[in-house]
């Protein structure tokens, strides 16, 4: 099941990228900036995105192995991503 979402959250991503940062930070900032890149270019769009649900994926693996990141992450502004929200990065 794991598998197939994150394989789901790429290729909404590719399509439009706001839905992809939508799904994984909700409705902030990351959304925001993401819909303007977007607007700017299509490819800066995608890069934030994609940086974007990284992060998130790799602060979840680290979370499950019982490691929490020292420090933010650069340029995201969600809670959720950063993994300091109880149960979205903790939770399998």
């Amino acid at each position: 099941m794991g598998l197939f979402s994150v394989i789901l959250l790429i290729v909404i991503t590719i399509i439009f990228p706001p839905l992809g940062v939508f799904a994984v930070a909700g409705c902030g900032a990351d959304l925001l900036i993401n819909i303007c890149l977007t607007i700017l270019g299509y490819l800066p769009g995608h890069l934030h995105a994609f940086y974007i649900e990284y992060v998130y994926y790799e602060r979840k693996e680290q979370a499950v192995a019982g490691r929490m990141a020292s420090e933010r992450a650069p340029g995201i502004y969600s809670e959720r991503v950063q993994g300091t929200v109880y149960g979205t990065a903790s939770s399998a």
